[in-house]
C-alpha cells in the first residue's frame, strides 16, 4: 500500500520464481523463526541470495533484519540467516509483546524530521561491519543500516502511514 502511494507497484511474492524481475524487495517484520521455515520450505534462501546477486535490492524490515544478518547472536538452534548484511543483531532486544513502544527516530537521508519507529518485540543491531553504513539509533543501539543495495530497520516504517522511509529505500538503496 505504501508503494502505491509513492507510484510504484508492488507485488505480494509467495512463490521465488515471483522475484526474476524484482529491482527490489522487502522481507517483512513477523515471527523469524516462523517466516525462516517457510523459506527454507519454499526455496527462498537461495533464491533471495541469487536475486540479490543479480542487482536486486533487499530491506528487512524487524523480522526481515534478523533475516538478513551474517549473524543472530541468540539465535535457536535450526534458525538460518541470509548472511547479506554484515550485521550482529538480537531477538526481541527490547523485551516481549508487552514491551512493545513508538519513538521518535531520527533517520540519516530522511528529511522532514523525527521518524515515528514502531518497535514491536524488536531486534537490535549489536554491531556492523565495515562496509556498512548506521542510518539510525534509539537508545544507544542502532535501529537502521544500510550496506549498499541492502537495508535493514529493526522497527515497522509500513506502520506508520510516513512513506519517508520507504521513499529513501525506493531512492537510495534501490538506486544505490
Amino acid at each position: 500500500m505504501t508503494l502505491e502511494a509513492l507510484g510504484v507497484s508492488g507485488v505480494a511474492v509467495r512463490l521465488p520464481e515471483q522475484m526474476n524481475d524484482l529491482s527490489g524487495l522487502i522481507i517483512p517484520g513477523g515471527e523469524s523463526t516462523a517466516i525462516g521455515k517457510l523459506m527454507r520450505t519454499y526455496g527462498f534462501y537461495d533464491a533471495i541470495r541469487q536475486q540479490h546477486g543479480a542487482g536486486m535490492a533487499v530491506w528487512g524490515t524487524c523480522a526481515g533484519a534478523i533475516l538478513m544478518a551474517r549473524e543472530v547472536l541468540d539465535a535457536l538452534p535450526d534458525q538460518e540467516e541470509l548472511g547479506l548484511m554484515d550485521l550482529a543483531v538480537r531477538r526481541n532486544a527490547y523485551g516481549r509483546q508487552v514491551d512493545s513502544f513508538e519513538a521518535d527516530v531520527e533517520v540519516r537521508g530522511v528529511e522532514g524530521g523525527p521518524f515515528t519507529g514502531v518497535f514491536i518485540r524488536a531486534p537490535w543491531i549489536e554491531s556492523v561491519g565495515d562496509g556498512v553504513d548506521v542510518l539510525a539509533s534509539h537508545d544507544g543501539h542502532i535501529v537502521a543500516a544500510q550496506e549498499g543495495d541492502l537495508m535493514a530497520t529493526t522497527f515497522h516504517p509500513e506502520l506508520t502511514g510516513d512513506p519517508r522511509v520507504h521513499r529513501y529505500f525506493l531512492d537510495s538503496v534501490i538506486g544505490a
